[in-house]
């Protein structure tokens, strides 16, 4: 999909279709809408007195061969209420406009900007909205509608602004790497094995410039990552470590090296603890934190920021096969901590454990980590916000600043002593299950935290957010591409 600036006026434009939006309750329709409505002799006044066009958020109303326009349709998309209005919302107007007119067969459009929205920000946003909403969960379907969009103008900004079309490449290359997440995290298990993901980060980072190293099962047992291989021993297929690096053309000496450790259990059955039969399909995505890293890798080798970031990724499947890790078991983490395993369906917590005391030891100074860790997320915060726990305050502070600027809803997790209580073991240093009810993703937390020490470190549960069952219209159903934009923006600015 073709993305650009219009320099044309909106109105002279031949395409087919125009969006623009409107808020709810306005007084009166403003702006450049209300040229439209001059133009159209004043349908559009006459259609809101009606209540056909009531400016709630994402209603549509579409009109057919508008007068004064050229274009062939014109698409008008409620913004909700104007005091709530950030231009972040224009993602989704963005989006939820593209997949509309894409589901009725539209392959050129023109997006076109309010007086308020016409700066570099409000392109990226649009820009990302569009590029985010293209992406389909159909990839296996042998039968497609034909049905794609070619082409989108962007309308109203100031096309000679060099920061404007910085903006629109920023987007661009922000959602293109969500989307090349999202296309991991969509894959069937048996075509993304932690092989098979190894090789497509590989292909990854050599494409775009990003130095790559894939640590296999003989590596793995030499670091003596035990609660990695305890994961993994249950399954024929052998665990990896990818390493990727990003280095900035002038590193500063004695600057600080970012981690960016990501869950990919590329299929998680419970292991011994197995799982219900009912949803099972669904533990592909368990991979999602390490996509995710790999999607903010991808974003930054062409953003170029000023720290070097070293990506860890440790990669496994979860398996009830004859070799398998048993509740009751004592693993030996690289760290030399050991581990008693209690259920062997909290996993991702173990192979994370490895992966965040591997980043210290590649030099990694702060760290981040994403996992569809635990359940417990969603009984906390419901399908609405990630949970972002981290230590000290004023680290996580700075990066929930940065899911602000991103337009990411993250919320703050408690991470008080008490709950370290609940992971210690009898027999071993910890357990991998807090004891009694309640708190489970903070327990998950906790454990976490045992291996990162001092290190400043965040812990990102999108669990409850990696995936959708339902499409939104602004998103196709499954794969969310959740926190890269955060990260990246929390990378730039680090």
């Amino acid at each position: 999909m073709q993305i650009q600036l219009e320099t044309q006026k909106y109105s002279s434009i031949q395409a087919d279709a125009l969006v623009t939006y409107v808020f709810d309750k306005d007084d009166k329709i403003d702006g450049v809408v209300a040229d439209i409505d001059k133009a159209m002799e004043g349908r559009l006044s006459a259609l809101a007195a009606g209540g056909e066009l009531t400016g709630k958020s994402l209603e549509f109303l579409l009109v057919h061969f508008p007068e004064g326009l050229d274009a062939k349709r014109l698409l008008i998309v409620g913004a909700g209420k104007r005091d709530k209005f950030s231009i972040y919302d224009l993602r989704k107007i963005a989006g939820s406009a593209l997949r509309y007119l894409k589901s009725r067969g539209v392959k050129k459009f023109v997006f076109l900007a309010r007086e308020d929205e016409r700066n570099p920000d409000a392109a990226q946003a649009v820009v990302q909205g569009l590029v985010v909403a293209d992406f389909e969960s159909d990839k296996y379907r042998t039968e497609k509608k034909d049905r794609e969009v070619q082409s989108v103008s962007l309308a109203g900004f100031d096309s000679n602004a060099s920061n404007v079309q910085s903006a629109i490449e920023r987007g661009r290359i922000i959602a293109e790497s969500q989307n090349f997440a999202r296309d991991l995290i969509n894959e069937p298990s048996n075509r993304l094995t932690p092989r098979i993901l190894a090789a497509r980060a590989e292909a990854m980072a050599k494409e775009v410039g990003l130095g790559v190293e894939i640590l296999d099962e003989k590596k793995i047992t030499e670091l003596k990552m035990g609660a990695l291989i305890g994961v993994a021993q249950g399954s024929v297929e052998p665990p990896r470590v990818i390493v990727i690096r990003y280095t900035p053309e002038n590193p500063r000496s004695g600057g600080p090296v970012l981690g960016l450790v990501g869950k990919a259990v590329t299929f998680d059955t419970g292991g011994i603890s197995i799982k219900p039969a009912d949803n099972m399909e669904k533990m592909k995505y368990d991979m999602g934190g390490g996509a995710t890293m790999l999607g903010a890798m991808r974003a930054l080798a062409f953003l170029k920021p000023s720290v070097a970031i070293i990506a860890v990724i440790p990669a496994t499947e979860n398996m009830p096969g004859a070799r398998a890790q048993k509740p009751g078991d004592v693993q030996v983490a690289m760290s030399g901590k050991t581990i008693e395993v209690i259920n062997t369906d909290a996993e991702g917590r173990l192979i994370l454990a490895d992966g965040v005391t591997y980043a210290r030891k590649l030099g990694c100074t702060h760290l981040i980590d994403a996992a569809t860790l635990t359940g417990a997320i969603q009984v906390a915060l419901g399908t609405v916000h990630v949970g972002a726990f981290g230590t000290p305050r004023e680290y996580l502070d700075n990066f929930l600043e940065s899911t602000h600027s991103a337009g990411e809803k993250m919320w703050p997790m408690p991470i008080d002593d008490e709950y370290q209580e609940l992971i210690k073991s009898q027999i071993a240093d910890i357990r991998n299950t807090g004891t009694g009810k309640g708190g489970g993703a903070i327990t998950a937390a906790w454990f976490i935290k045992e291996f990162v020490d001092d290190t400043p470190w965040i812990h990102l549960d999108i669990a409850a957010t990696c995936w959708v069952d339902d499409g939104r219209p602004w998103l196709a159903k499954g794969p969310t591409g959740i926190a890269i934009p955060s990260i990246v923006d929390f990378a730039m600015k680090l």
